[in-house]
């Protein structure tokens, strides 16, 4: 596979990576909570958009790719947040296989 030029000024978006942790709720049982793992600098790109009614208002959902230097702990799962807005990590490639960057396909839902 031919190496992609991918310019590293491009990753303007400051985003933080968390992962899921079980947190004790105080009761005796847990509820999932997030953990920040890193700040990373990133190129956020939007690629499709989809709302549907639920509740009693609209729901939107648009799908983003999310380049980042490559991360040694980078899975699906993982989130990264900007601010209030959450990016849902649902797969993670190496677009050139060269271990230099790494491209999340995430999912934001908001609503």
């Amino acid at each position: 596979m031919a190496m992609m030029d991918i310019d590293a000024g491009r990753l303007t978006a400051r985003l933080v990576l968390e992962r899921p942790e079980a947190v004790e709720d105080g009761q005796g049982g847990v509820a999932m909570g997030f953990v920040e793992l890193a700040r990373v600098w990133a190129l956020v790109e939007p690629r499709s958009f989809a709302e549907e009614e639920k509740g009693p208002g609209l729901v939107a959902t648009v799908t983003h790719h999310v380049t980042v230097r490559a991360l040694g702990h980078l899975v699906a799962g993982q989130r990264f947040r900007k601010g209030a807005r959450v990016f849902e990590i649902l797969a993670v490639r190496d677009p050139d296989e060269t271990g230099r960057f790494q491209l999340a396909l995430c999912r934001e839902v908001t609503g």
